[in-house]
């Protein structure tokens, strides 16, 4: 038998060994004379995410690989500083203080309780956090939350490009049933807003279906969905739950194809539930998958083939790899505009206005163009739809937007809440 807390101790450990290597890594083709710009990785590696956290922490390692071997941001290279917080706010918060004492300009938890823990905390000390894919959606008001860099669509924007695709590709929303299946959290249930007030605009029905955590038993909420007899189902889950949900609305009767994702779903959990018997299951896209874009390309031939990979080689190119490549391409891109624009050395008020100067940037293919303003901090709510086609994921749409009149709504008075808090 297995033991499962000492592979996660391994891992946590592998990982932080191959955060120092980057240094190292990066001192073989940087002069050493230009200060160095400090991101700090401080993820759960043992605790809830780790379903994600892994392959995503190792896409973004390996991204700052390459860009250290390749000449660092305008001759300065990146430090990483990749910590486990366990998902635990009190040790995000010890793990956040010892980093920035260590200089660190930015950080990135992957945790909606530690990043929500600490945007007070971020705020006050003018450092960026980055929450792509996770945190709170209202952090998109710049405004409000001037150091908080969602950067990519949050769940308001997921579920509204899912509706669009049904409204545009599967026979319109009229008149139509959705039911929403989701783990009974405020992460599951944060589409309900948008979903309820497109449902009262477009004229159909949405109904909740919660299924308690972890998610790992949901026939009864399955029967409940069966009973309702919806055209549509959207899924709203993470790690284990996903693919139970999926094979238990097919036991139920409905059809792969009927069935939409938020962004969780990853290859992995297709093969739980049967490659062949998931064809057809559509999801909300952050990044493009696979090695056939230039910057994965790059990735590959300047650290994967030189063989300072961070992680198992067969990762690379994956969902959630990708998308923790696209995370570290953006802030690169901020520091590159920071340096540019503001001067040597990158601090959290420089590297903020650095985010808020990204116009059209898509790291060459890899994400939906971001632009990132004053007041959006999201920068756009760009996703597209892809479809499991027994093999992979295929687009089914260009990068698209969908009802962001209404997303903003909720933004705004979400944001107007938290400053009344305050």
């Amino acid at each position: 038998m297995i033991n499962r807390r000492g592979v996660l101790r391994s891992a946590t450990a592998a990982i932080a060994a191959a955060a120092f290597a980057v240094s190292g890594f990066a001192g073989q083709a940087l002069a050493q004379d230009k200060q160095p710009i400090t991101f700090a990785l401080l993820q759960d590696f043992t605790g809830v995410y780790t379903f994600v956290s892994n392959e995503y922490n190792q896409g973004q390692q390996d991204y700052i690989k390459m860009v250290n071997a390749t000449g660092g941001v305008k001759g300065h290279p990146i430090e990483l500083i990749v910590r486990d917080t366990g998902n635990e706010p009190q040790r995000g918060i010890e793990a956040y203080n010892r980093a920035v004492e260590e200089g660190a300009v930015l950080v990135d938890f992957l945790s909606t309780p530690v990043s929500r823990a600490m945007v007070p905390r971020v705020l006050e000390d003018e450092v960026v956090m980055i929450t792509a894919l996770h945190g709170r959606g209202d952090a998109s008001d710049g405004q409000t939350f001037p150091y908080v860099f969602p950067m990519m669509a949050t769940y308001w924007s997921q579920a509204s490009v899912l509706a669009k695709y049904i409204e545009e590709h599967m026979g319109g929303l009229e008149g139509k049933k959705i039911a929403h299946v989701f783990i009974d959290s405020p992460f599951g249930r944060e589409p309900l807003p948008i979903l309820r007030e497109l449902a009262e605009r477009k004229g159909f029905e949405v109904k909740a279906f919660p299924y308690p955590s972890p998610g790992n038993e949901q026939s009864a909420t399955w029967s409940d969905v069966r009973r309702w007899g919806p055209d549509h189902v959207t899924i709203w889950g993470a790690g284990g739950g996903q693919p139970v949900s999926i094979r238990t609305a097919i036991r139920n009767g409905i059809s792969p194809k009927d069935i939409l994702s938020v962004v969780w779903l990853a290859r992995t959990d297709m093969r739980q539930v049967g490659f062949e018997a998931a064809k057809g299951v559509k999801r909300f896209a952050a990044t493009a998958t696979g090695r056939d874009t230039p910057v994965i390309q790059k990735i590959m031939e300047t650290v994967i083939e030189k063989g300072n990979g961070t992680g198992d080689m067969e990762n690379v190119g994956n969902v959630y790899y990708n998308i923790g490549v696209a995370t570290m391409a953006a802030s690169v891109q901020a520091a590159e505009h920071a340096i540019e624009n503001y001067g040597a050395p990158v601090t959290g008020p420089k590297l903020k206005k650095g985010f808020e100067d990204i116009e059209n940037f898509n790291a060459q293919g890899l994400m939906p163009p971001i632009t990132i303003t004053e007041k959006d901090h999201q920068g756009g709510g760009y996703g597209r739809v892809s479809m499991w086609t027994g093999d992979g994921w295929e687009p089914q749409t260009d990068w698209i937007t969908a009802y962001q009149d209404i997303v903003w709504e909720e933004i705004e008075e979400n944001a107007k809440q938290f400053e009344q808090g305050n």
